[in-house]
């Protein structure tokens, strides 16, 4: 049911460096488009109306201080070298810094979490030993789980930062299509956030243009999207040669304007021009920081894509090429502007005018496909974090396509792609102002950056247990810049930064939604589940007729009988000899090995032939196939009962308590084997043993259990195995219990319309919770039930 190989690929520590640099080459496709063409609009939109590049080059020097300590201080300090190590064993992102949180200090959100859960070596791996560095952390840690309050609080913080992503994924893609435009009609506005290259010496050519620009920005976007199905590998392949060509020819071209205009251009990079910038620019200069801000946009998706390569891959990408060339062409800017007083046309304050003239059509070519992959990252970024938030009961579920065999957080989602990509076509045609959606992408990429520096000083205190000055130094360091950013842009709200904050508000409203009915419908099941001493008042054949078979009972419960299983009990007039109880969760960690994909344990005592069998997964891990999985289930409880776990026990009432993990069937060598052929063949080696059903004339398949001579069963697991191969061979029947929530009698007005509405409305046009089981319609019975809460 796993691909099992490669399944920790991203994450390993054995990687080949040739992967490394294969993995670095793809980032450059899909993780730093964005960043990569920054150059092409930062300065057009700092200077646009707030303040004016002067003779005495003050201004434009200031600004280039404050790009090169921005990039400095933001991407290359804060994220390679500090926040990359936050990760989630291998996993980023928002969200991904919040399950690190709900492991150390047990904030986790799902409902059905099991202590023995903990026991994951990927839980554990950091917590083994566990011991406060401080008093502090000591009292935070307390505090954090003692307060419920405090703990949804933290959980709607991350989920503000999470939609933050998700919004800036709609006006990423849209602004790329469209930036263009704003020359075209010989009007340059404030703060176009991204990719002011699309058409952006076009118009100046050919005012023709003018009249095809929208439905070609049109097709561009629905193109880009339609590429997306074909994983991130094909895609990173295919545009890191744009990124690559184009990163290489700005850092040529800022290399001629500082060697051919002004080589004394690098003392600007000291921090005194910024004083001498915000002394005498004073308001207009911090509104202009709004400008400077877009050098940084891009810069979440260093995180936010880490699943989709590795850490080692995506720093040495940024360090070695991206980073230097971007300083290379901001300071090639400053150079031949501190030369060029005389500004006819506001798009001379721009990047082309810094361009050769003979090589100016060859790079607006090149820009125009570095546009089109500028929207790749954050588009990347939004499928992980949708499937993280999806495995942790924060999203509704949806269908999450695997696109590498190797790399598992290689990704893509339909749904979201395509809701993506009307919402982009939506906002290309309904808003055409690149400089309001500039200003609302600005916000919503510093808040996602605020979001994350608040994050990641609880996971200096309490993950990496590091001194409390060590937290305090990183908010006063990043969290002042980034608030000093925030602010200039949440001035310009009413320009258009209302578009992120309304777009978030709805995703934030649609994960609040869902989890609000999850938590209550898996709390009605546990209120309503029958007592184990219910059960054992039945006897062995449960007071109906066992038919041979194996029965699968689907539930979310991982402890306790179902209500619904008491409905079938009492109606149906026989039932399958061997009963499964199953449970499929996720758990808060990226991955579970397959040795301890599976928690076995017997309800009742042995003649009753009831098993619970609990499926984790973390939530990168995916489904290969219904057969595997079959297969895989029935081995884990074969492996169970030869394994002398499932021996006789007088207190029943605790077989929660007595959870086995066992793993998949490749992960268990020496141990019991299965065995499924349509041709009776003897045993071929003697060291073996064969445990196999009475031979039936008409049978088509046989199911045969082998396991090691040594050591020896007792005769009531034999009998028990056999049972369960005879049922094996008769088939697997799937029982779907569905339960349904509705708010009851009296409820708030709020409440009712959360549950029957919100909640209702997204589980209709969501995938049930038996999705990625893949079960065949003839072979399951679907049952529902509805609870008042």
């Amino acid at each position: 049911m796993d691909l099992e190989t490669g399944t920790h690929q991203n994450i390993a520590k054995r990687e080949t460096w040739r992967t490394i640099f294969s993995l670095a080459f793809q980032s450059l496709g899909v993780v730093y488009g964005d960043l990569s063409t920054s150059p092409l609009y930062v300065y057009k939109s700092t200077f646009a109306e707030d303040i004016q590049h002067s003779n005495s080059n003050e201004e434009i020097f200031g600004v280039l201080s404050f790009v090169f300590w921005t990039l400095t201080l933001i991407p290359l300090l804060k994220y390679v070298f500090i926040v990359l190590k936050a990760n989630d064993n291998g996993e980023g992102g928002t969200f991904a810094l919040y399950t690190l949180l709900c492991r150390h200090a047990r904030l986790n959100s799902l409902p059905n979490c099991q202590l023995v859960d903990e026991e994951l070596i990927q839980y554990k791996k950091d917590s083994i030993g566990w011991v406060p560095s401080s008093n502090f952390a000591t009292r935070l840690k307390s505090t954090l789980e003692k307060h419920r309050v405090l703990q949804r609080i933290l959980l709607v913080f991350a989920l503000i930062g999470t939609c933050m992503v998700i919004g800036d994924g709609v006006l990423t893609p849209s602004l790329s299509a469209i930036s263009g435009l704003e020359l075209s009609m010989e009007k340059v506005h404030h703060k176009c956030k991204i990719i002011q290259n699309f058409l952006l010496v076009y118009s100046v050519f050919d005012p023709f243009l003018l009249d095809v620009e929208l439905p070609v920005a049109c097709i561009i976007l629905i193109a880009l999207f339609s590429l997306q199905h074909y994983g991130t590998r094909k895609v990173g392949f295919l545009f890191a040669p744009v990124v690559l060509a184009w990163l290489l020819c700005i850092s040529a071209i800022g290399l001629y304007n500082i060697f051919h205009w002004n080589p004394r251009v690098y003392q600007a990079l000291s921090p005194y021009y910024m004083l001498i910038f915000l002394r005498k620019t004073r308001k207009n200069g911090w509104m202009s920081l709004g400008g400077i801000l877009l050098c940084i946009t891009g810069s979440e998706a260093m995180f936010a894509d880490l699943g989709h390569f590795s850490q080692l891959s995506i720093q040495i990408a940024f360090t070695s090429i991206v980073y230097p060339s971007l300083i290379l062409a901001y300071m090639g800017q400053a150079a031949y502007l501190s030369r060029h007083h005389e500004i006819e046309n506001s798009y001379k304050i721009g990047f082309y005018v810094s361009v050769p003239e003979i090589l100016r059509w060859p790079v607006l070519v090149l820009a125009v496909m570095a546009a089109v992959v500028g929207s790749q990252a954050i588009i990347t970024g939004t499928f992980s974090i949708i499937k993280q938030c999806t495995a942790l009961g924060c999203f509704p579920r949806v269908k999450i396509v695997h696109t590498s065999s190797k790399v598992h957080g290689q990704i893509y989602i339909p749904e979201i792609n395509w809701i993506l990509m009307v919402l982009c076509l939506a906002v290309t045609i309904g808003f055409r102002d690149t400089k309001r959606m500039g200003n609302a992408s600005g916000l919503a990429v510093i808040t996602v950056m605020l979001v994350t520096t608040c994050l990641m000083s609880l996971v200096i205190v309490l993950c990496w247990r590091k001194n409390v000055i060590f937290a305090v130094l990183f908010v006063a360091l990043f969290g002042t810049i980034e608030a000093l950013y925030f602010s200039a842009s949440l001035i310009k709200f009413m320009e258009g930064a209302w578009v992120p904050i309304a777009l978030s508000f709805i995703f934030l409203m649609i994960m609040c939604f869902w989890h609000y009915g999850t938590l209550k419908k898996y709390e009605s099941d546990v209120q309503n589940k029958v007592s184990i001493n219910w059960l054992l008042s039945l006897g062995p054949s449960l007071g109906i007729v066992r038919v041979r078979g194996i029965g699968i009972i689907h539930t979310e419960l991982v402890s306790g009988i179902p209500a619904i299983f008491s409905h079938f009990v009492t109606n149906l007039p026989a039932f399958h000899q061997v009963l499964v109880f199953l449970c499929i969760k996720s758990v808060p960690v990226p991955h579970v090995k397959p040795e301890e994909r599976f928690l076995v344990g017997r309800i009742g005592p042995r003649e009753y032939r009831l098993y619970r069998c609990i499926v984790r997964y973390g939530y990168h891990d995916f489904h290969k196939d219904d057969v595997e999985f079959e297969r895989d289930l029935v081995c884990s409880i074969a492996e169970f009962i030869r394994s002398g776990n499932a021996g006789p026990s007088e207190d029943f009432s605790k077989e929660d308590d007595k959870m086995t993990v066992v793993g998949t069937c490749s992960t268990h060598t020496a141990g019991i084997q299965m065995s499924e052929d349509e041709i009776i063949n003897s045993p071929s080696t003697l060291e073996l043993q064969e445990i196999s059903s009475p031979l039936t004339a008409k049978r088509k398949k046989r199911v045969r259990f082998i396991i090691p001579e040594t050591p020896k069963i007792d005769q009531g697991a034999m009998e028990e195995l056999e049972e369960l191969s005879e049922a094996r061979e008769a088939g697997i029947a799937y029982i779907l219990g569905h339960s349904y929530v509705r708010a009851k009698a009296g409820s708030s007005l709020m409440k009712r319309f959360v549950i029957n509405y919100g909640y209702e409305f997204l589980r209709r046009n969501s995938r049930p919770a038996t999705h990625a089981l893949s079960v065949p319609h003839a072979s399951t019975l679907e049952v529902g039930m509805v609870y008042h809460v």
